[in-house]
């Protein structure tokens, strides 16, 4: 029977052949790619979605965090979001709005209660309600809609993986928390 151990991130010596051009770009710098490159076709078929949800997301990179960090705090991901309050603090959010998306959403800015409110019916539901599309396109556009559950989705199977195999936070993360601690 396999169980988290059998499934660390990755090291350089141990990296497949298969994605050996990976390994200098984003899957070598995270542990959560370094433990999905046990599955070498998954990597490299998740490159392109990656770019997309993560770069070029109609969210635009605040909302895009907004959105990661509630789908982390969902899940109960802690590397999830503790790898995403140091990218939302590059991005612009303040702690106190970083903190908030694992709250209540009246205690949110709307825009940010919006995309929490998205998440959580995805988590609860399944599906966004008519009034929540609605919203969400008039607010922020159709395509931003769809990005917003392809964000979740996308996030969602990264946080299963990180849940299951136990990853640990990227050192450098875990480094940039203890200098600057989350202060929300």
């Amino acid at each position: 029977m396999s169980g988290p151990a059998d499934f660390p991130p990755l090291s350089d010596a141990a990296w497949p052949e298969a994605v050996a051009d990976m390994r200098a770009g984003f899957a070598g710098r995270l542990n959560v790619y370094r433990v999905m490159a046990h599955h070498p076709d998954l990597l490299r078929a998740w490159r392109p979605l990656r770019e997309h949800v993560v770069n070029r997301t109609a969210l635009g990179p605040q909302l895009s965090e907004v959105a990661i960090l509630r789908t982390g705090h969902r899940l109960g991901s802690s590397y999830e979001w503790n790898q995403h309050i140091e990218r939302a603090r590059a991005r612009g959010l303040s702690d106190a709005r970083i903190a908030s998306c694992a709250g209540p959403l009246d205690a949110m800015d709307t825009t940010d209660a919006l995309v929490a409110r998205a998440v959580d019916e995805l988590f609860d539901a399944h599906a966004l309600t008519p009034a929540t599309i609605s919203a969400l396109v008039e607010g922020l556009g159709k395509a931003a809609m769809f990005d917003l559950i392809a964000t979740v989705g996308f996030y969602s199977v990264l946080g299963y993986t990180l849940n299951s195999f136990g990853t640990p936070l990227d050192e450098d993360v875990a480094q940039a928390l203890r200098d600057r601690p989350f202060a929300p």
